[in-house]
């Protein structure tokens, strides 16, 4: 039974996932509608590339797709296997470049802050990505999935297929790494007076 997109707003996941499963092509849509911009986001970030994120969150609602009529209700969130499918169809594509330059597109400009502002944020986020490509794959996942995806432990410990004791771990310790390299970059970076 098909309905409305307006009437699935408050349709979880999983369900949605299961009346697509049973034939329900609104149901399909509300949950791209609904998912997708996280996966491509996620991807773009850990990425650095677009377009190479878009492809990955095509397949990895593809994925989704295949599995929604065998999908076993109350074993994992929707969107947590998805993040799974995300971070390793990322991890398998950075393996694949690995020796290329990731950081080849440069953020785009929105004219509405001073050039000097954004230039000072193109510093800042280049830093941290630089860092952040420095640290070990899996302290990496687990810092951008809890500092910039938002992610709660338990959640990022299912995506990760680890304890949330181990998720913590990394972190902490990601968390550490990145100080510590970022830390001869405070006054470049514009962090010298304010605390930061």
């Amino acid at each position: 039974m098909n309905m409305p997109l307006d009437a699935l707003n408050d349709v979880s996941d999983e369900a949605l996932l299961i009346a697509f499963g049973n034939g329900d092509r609104a149901a399909a849509q509300a949950l791209t509608m609904r998912l997708t911009p996280k996966m491509l986001g996620y991807a773009a970030r850990y990425l650095k590339d677009r377009a190479e994120a878009e492809d990955v969150a095509q397949e990895a609602m593809l994925r989704l797709w295949k599995i929604a009529p065998d999908w076993r209700q109350g074993e994992a969130q929707v969107s947590t296997w998805l993040y799974r499918v995300v971070t390793n169809l990322c991890t398998d594509r950075l393996r694949k470049k690995r020796g290329k330059g990731l950081d080849e597109i440069a953020e785009p400009e929105d004219g509405r802050p001073s050039q000097e502002a954004v230039m000072m944020q193109r510093q800042r986020v280049d830093a941290l990505q630089t860092a952040l490509g420095d640290l070990p794959e899996r302290q990496r996942e687990a810092v951008v999935l809890r500092h910039i995806e938002g992610l709660g432990n338990p959640e990022i410990a299912e995506i990760l297929d680890i304890s949330v004791e181990a998720v913590e771990s990394l972190t902490a310790r990601g968390k550490r790494a990145l100080a510590k390299a970022l830390a001869s970059q405070r006054e470049i970076l514009g962090f010298e007076n304010d605390g930061s």
